[in-house]
């Protein structure tokens, strides 16, 4: 019967087998490592002629389980769980480049991904060129004879620019390419890449999957044969996922539905009531008719996300003002929280790029970056407008 379940229903059915304790939530398994019944078990099992768990940074019931139902979600073939979102960021490009291959990357991307591939791909021996998110001409001409992989986040962090998939799918498939997509801030309940025709999607677990400000964790899910290798990869390289923050993820993922619903409506209502404001010069939010990819969003996501953006007059001045008067909304290095948080993408997130490449990606001095929580929406608007007040 599962098999013919909504994914939405296996986000919240899909699980470990019960034990004899006939227990009606997995339970955990904190260990290291799993016995085996007689040396040719073991021997099978190393072989790779069955999936009997070896050790748990091969494999755990937890992560296993955590996986499966986000396969599901993404509609995805095969998947692998990481630490944390980097790492499977990372993990989803070293693993299947090598030395002398080049990487396209859209240049808006979030700061610690625009450091991997400006930073340490080179030592790899691993080109990239960075490119405008929507300059299709921009991509068609960044492609190489030892082009092999595209890298996009849409919508892009924290600019909220949005690639039309469909055209990203087609290009790859005209080019040979593997597409890779963050659809960190869609989550798969708002979009379905893999359905455009991308080949690998990643996130990082840590924002709305979690949605509590928990534990950290990543995913990658995709075609088959490129998990595969992405498994070996981190199998011997070690950024695995932990049980016990499998076993949270895998619990979120049952209400991540309603939760990414409130997160939408309360967000869509904080940008209308900022659109017009005196002390703001732009709002950007995915479903907002003034949205430069309005049209886009609308085609192919189910809502606007949890993120919303504006530019404050007066720059940074302004918006170190607008931070330290915020009264409810939290200042952290995180997003996709229950509780609404408010960042400067500048002074944190995209600190370590140059200004330069902070404002070749519309990341300027007085962008404010607001994760949407699930607070009673009034209150949140109320809190933004009387920091603005003091900015």
């Amino acid at each position: 019967m599962q098999d013919e379940l909504n994914p939405l229903s296996k986000a919240v059915r899909i699980r470990v087998p019960e034990s004899d304790e006939m227990e009606h939530s997995s339970p955990l398994f904190l260990t290291s490592s799993f016995t085996f019944d007689d040396a040719d078990d073991m021997r099978a099992a190393f072989a790779d002629e069955n999936d009997d768990n070896i050790y748990s940074r091969f494999s755990n019931p937890n992560v296993d389980e955590f996986t499966q139902k986000m396969c599901a979600l993404e509609n995805a073939e095969a998947g692998f769980a990481t630490a944390s979102g980097m790492a499977a960021v990372f993990s989803s490009i070293v693993a299947l480049l090598q030395n002398g291959d080049h990487l396209i990357c859209c240049r808006s991307v979030f700061g610690s991904t625009f450091t991997i591939v400006k930073k340490y791909l080179p030592r790899f021996g691993i080109e990239c060129t960075l490119v405008d998110a929507n300059d299709n001409a921009a991509w068609e001409k960044a492609v190489q004879p030892n082009t092999k992989m595209i890298y996009l986040e849409t919508p892009t962090n924290p600019q909220l620019e949005i690639i039309d998939l469909e055209w990203a799918g087609n290009f790859a498939k005209k080019y040979n390419l593997i597409l890779n997509v963050d659809n960190c801030f869609a989550t798969p309940l708002l979009q379905q890449p893999i359905a455009c025709g991308a080949h690998l999607v990643v996130h990082s677990a840590t924002k709305w999957i979690d949605g509590q400000g928990r534990v950290l964790g990543g995913i990658i899910v995709g075609k088959k044969e490129l998990v595969k290798e992405i498994y070996l990869f981190c199998r011997n390289t070690g950024p695995t996922l932990s049980a016990f923050n499998a076993w949270i993820l895998s619990k979120s993922l049952e209400t991540l539905d309603v939760r990414m619903q409130r997160h939408c409506e309360n967000a869509m209502k904080v940008a209308q009531a900022l659109e017009n404001h005196s002390k703001i010069s732009l709002v950007k939010y995915p479903f907002l008719q003034s949205h430069p990819q309005y049209e886009i969003a609308k085609k192919q996501m189910k809502s606007g996300g949890g993120i919303v953006c504006f530019e404050i007059k007066g720059g940074l001045e302004s918006g170190k003002k607008f931070l330290n008067a915020l009264q409810m909304l939290s200042m952290t290095a995180n997003l996709g929280d229950a509780k609404s948080i408010a960042s400067h993408p500048a002074s944190t997130t995209h600190s370590k790029l140059s200004e330069e490449e902070r404002l070749a990606v519309g990341i300027t001095p007085g962008l404010i970056r607001i994760s949407v929580g699930l607070e009673f929406v009034d209150d949140i608007i109320n809190d933004i407008k009387q920091a603005l007040e003091k900015s």
